[in-house]
């Protein structure tokens, strides 16, 4: 399968720079993956989208301040963005320069704070800093916004390039489908009947990668960490076997559960997962994804249409482009139905 397969045109004007003033003011794209129809909707409609019964599975983690400048001993600029914290001073973590640092060189950074290069983990660094690494990146750390949107992170954006239900640190990429998320919207689900649920996984920044090979099965996808409780398996179980649905909302929540399941059955799972998922693949837990749209020819374009088939997935990409959707991390929202399943509501 080629790449280019999951291509589509994307005018740069239609990648959202700014979150909407209200969380749940972005539009609502349904998809019913079965026959490929769409219907335009306000995100609040998926009120309408959900019945009593329906189980919405949220990630709760929360996005730690990773991007860090400073300069090298050469005085030369270094722009670090952490890809996880590894211990008390020590992280693993991509550095934009004009030349990579060598091993055993050190990184001056606010604070009068440092790091020093240890050596390379494929395309990360291994760094170790002379202070406990959390509660320095809380003092200097930088909202690691995504490389599409052009402009420096202000204030707003610590909170709103955060769920309102973050709860667990380690990402350093928003789960952005939560994003549309409010107090108000999620009480009001609950008072529906629609009750929601948590499982953690955190984002790096390999989520931004593209797919680097032309043939889609030769990829490797980087491995982020992810757990899913037992509890949370025995709800799932419940609502299946009650006629409920699972909905998960956001990609992340889609590789942990579907991770959850490969040995063939839903368990509890912590650990690290690399699952690619890309047209072929068989879902065992998903019912209905809530999603942002994502970029051509990226993984995670490539889960949505391995999901709801690749010909209507960019049916509806090539709808909301000339419908004017906004797109990526701040932009609007799917709500996709299986190819194969429930009619839509």
């Amino acid at each position: 399968m080629d790449r280019s397969a999951f291509h589509y045109e994307l005018p740069p004007e239609l990648i959202a720079q700014e979150p909407l003033p209200e969380r749940t003011g972005s539009r609502l794209l349904v998809l019913d993956g079965k026959v490929g129809r769409c219907r335009d909707r306000h995100f609040t409609y998926l009120a309408e989208l959900l019945r009593s019964g329906d189980l919405l599975v949220l990630n709760d983690t929360r996005v730690i301040p990773a991007r860090l400048h400073g300069h090298k001993d050469s005085g030369g600029r270094v722009e670090i963005l952490i890809e996880r914290i590894t211990g008390f001073s020590t992280a693993q973590a991509q550095i934009r320069a004009s030349q990579s640092p060598q091993p055993g060189s050190e990184l001056r950074l606010p604070g009068n704070a440092t790091a020093r290069v240890e050596g390379r983990a494929g395309r990360f660094f291994e760094l170790s800093f002379d202070q406990n690494l959390e509660p320095y990146l809380n003092r200097h750390g930088e909202v690691p916004l995504p490389p599409y949107i052009r402009r420096t992170p202000t204030t707003a954006d610590e909170t709103r390039y955060q769920t309102v239900f973050a709860h667990k640190s380690g990402a350093v990429a928003a789960p952005t489908a939560g994003l549309h998320f409010d107090a108000d919207l999620l009480a009001r689900l609950g008072r529906r009947g629609v009750e929601h649920t948590f499982i953690t996984l955190h984002i790096g920044a390999g989520t931004f990668a593209p797919v680097s090979t032309k043939r889609v099965e030769d990829h490797r996808l980087h491995a982020e960490r992810a757990t899913v409780p037992q509890e949370l398996c025995e709800r799932i179980e419940r609502t299946k076997t009650a006629g409920g649905r699972i909905v998960a909302v956001g990609t992340t929540s889609v590789r942990a559960l579907e991770s959850a399941a490969l040995g063939g059955k839903l368990a509890a799972f912590d650990a690290e997962t690399d699952l690619f998922i890309y047209p072929g693949f068989r879902f065992q837990v998903v019912d209905a994804i809530l999603t942002n749209f994502h970029l051509p020819e990226s993984s995670l374009l490539m889960l949505i249409a391995a999901f709801a088939g690749r010909e209507h997935v960019l049916a509806a990409y090539q709808h909301a482009v000339a419908q004017r959707y906004r797109f990526f991390s701040y932009g609007d929202a799917m709500f996709v139905m299986r190819a194969k399943g429930n009619n839509l509501v």
